[in-house]
């Protein structure tokens, strides 16, 4: 080997090197320093209701009973397989801001024959539902949880064909025409546009009285008028049956795009989407009374 070709080896050596470290340092800001939870494949198991509840803000009539499995931070989707960080962020607006203060939330979930219930416990430091490009179907450039569902699941990954749901609210207490809005999909049109029927949701958005964006959503939605829409595999649910799942969560508090959280899943792809389980009623936890 001549001294030419043994500096070439050297500096193409150098090159490989430099360029796996730099590609192992952009993975490092999503997925490195921390400890991931493997949450994709459980199976969220989403109880039946007995009783429908009143829609009027306030989820104590059925929310020991729904599904929920804890309060949702920034923190904690971190650790989640999912998680990435170019979409999974919240805002930052002060030196002294701390994380905890931002966003959280519980989430709940349930269903009965004739409706699907979610509802939402929210902590926010600030409610912003304005923005400068507005179009109604932007309802991600706003504060606003969105429920995505695939129903039934299937094997084959599709992004807002016949069968995908998004049922997404605006926090915004004016109640826009927007303010409920419904991605899906068809046969041969994906990504259908529109506002809720408003025989098809009923939904009530309660805010706290402290001065800041902390809220409660509950809303349900007619199943058949949404679900059995343009879906002919689609069969009234009944305990058992598996459904997709991903709830966004959109914080953008004056930001472009802003911050959001998101659960169970990736992207608009379903294949990226958890697994729910409609299942038979559960009771309360019982605790002992002193």
């Amino acid at each position: 080997m001549n001294n030419y070709t043994a500096v070439f080896y050297t500096i193409l050596g150098v090159f490989l090197i430099t360029s796996s470290f730099w590609q192992l340092q952009g993975q490092s800001s999503d997925h490195a320093n921390r400890a991931e939870i493997h949450y994709i494949n459980q199976v969220l198991p989403v109880p039946q209701l007995e009783e429908a509840p009143i829609i009027d803000g306030n989820l104590d009539e059925w929310k020991s009973v729904a599904f929920s499995d804890g309060r949702w931070d920034i923190e904690r989707v971190r650790h989640s397989e999912w998680y990435q960080a170019k979409r999974n962020r919240i805002t930052k607006h002060r030196e002294d801001d701390f994380i905890e203060d931002d966003l959280s939330a519980r989430y709940y979930m349930a269903w009965d024959s004739s409706y699907f219930y979610f509802g939402a416990e929210v902590t926010d430091n600030f409610n912003d539902v304005t923005e400068a490009k507005h179009a109604p179907k932007r309802w991600y450039y706003k504060d606003a949880i969105a429920w995505f569902l695939e129903a039934p699941k299937d094997t084959v990954a599709e992004k807002f064909v016949a069968g995908n749901h998004a049922f997404c609210f605006v926090i915004d207490t004016l109640r826009p025409d927007y303010g409920a809005w419904w991605r899906h999909g068809s046969d041969s049109v994906s990504y259908i546009e529109e506002p809720l029927p408003n025989d098809a949701v009923d939904y009530e958005i309660r805010m706290s009285n402290e001065g800041r964006g902390d809220f409660v959503l509950e809303a349900r939605v007619a199943i058949q008028a949404t679900f059995g829409a343009n879906n002919p595999d689609w069969q009234l649910p009944q305990a058992g049956d598996t459904y997709g799942i991903m709830i966004v969560h959109c914080d953008p508090d004056g930001g472009e795009y802003g911050g959001h959280l998101l659960i169970y899943g990736k992207n608009d792809n379903d294949a990226n989407w958890g697994t729910l389980q409609l299942s038979k009623p559960q009771s309360e936890i019982l605790r002992k009374i002193k």
